[in-house]
């Protein structure tokens, strides 16, 4: 049984979902010091070069190598520019299930490209890997990310309590001004049959999202 995943590129209409390499390092340390996304992550705070190269060089490369999942850094097609990141983890390779993050930068947003990131990658396991289930779990509060789920086709399934820490902004924060607050968690899941015509939807509301191809 396959329990890894292939070390690939996934093209959309605007975009290339690729492995991490050396060039993403400066980019990214500045992606994830963005304050949304201190907030609603667990990635390391203050964010670092250092942290950059070591996601680059060691852990991502390692989710895949290792069978956890695959990370893959978003890039629009016509710059190269990074513009987010897709990240599938704690795969489940006996139950084909997965779940499913995402990360868009602050000089992206607004451009539908998390959806259009998440979806296609949604296919190409659905399609082409026989997965059965993609998880995500979004904090009760981050709405930008609960609305990609929703687009998508993902189905909420509960809540649950009290599950997270998230990162919330204070006058006297001991921590570069940020404290620690404990929240709930929606989780939400997509099934190969929720994907039927949401592409299409999409594409008749003017977005995008399907996949080209991969190699």
């Amino acid at each position: 049984m396959t329990t890894t995943f292939p070390d690939i590129s996934i093209s959309t209409d605007r975009l290339v979902l690729r492995p991490f390499d050396e060039s993403d390092i400066p980019p990214l340390t500045e992606m994830m010091s963005d304050e949304l996304v201190i907030a609603w992550t667990s990635a390391p705070h203050p964010y670092t070069t250092l942290d950059a190269e070591r996601w680059v060089r060691r852990i991502a490369p390692a989710e895949r190598t290792q069978g956890r999942g695959i990370a893959f850094a978003v890039t629009e097609f016509l710059t190269q520019r990074l513009v987010g990141t897709v990240h599938l983890q704690h795969t489940d390779w006996r139950t084909r299930a997965t779940e499913v993050s995402y990360v868009t930068a602050p000089w992206a947003r607004g451009e539908g490209y998390a959806t259009e990131a998440v979806l296609a990658v949604a296919q190409w396991i659905f399609r082409d890997l026989r997965f059965e289930r993609l998880e995500l779990r979004t904090a009760a509060d981050n709405t930008a990310s609960q609305q990609v789920a929703q687009k998508i086709g993902c189905i909420s399934e509960g809540v649950l309590r009290n599950a997270w820490i998230a990162r919330t902004r204070t006058e006297n924060g001991t921590d570069g001004g940020w404290t620690d607050i404990r929240t709930d968690l929606i989780v939400w899941s997509l099934l190969p049959e929720d994907l039927e015509g949401v592409a299409d939807r999409m594409a008749d509301a003017g977005g995008y999202g399907s996949y080209n191809d991969w190699n």
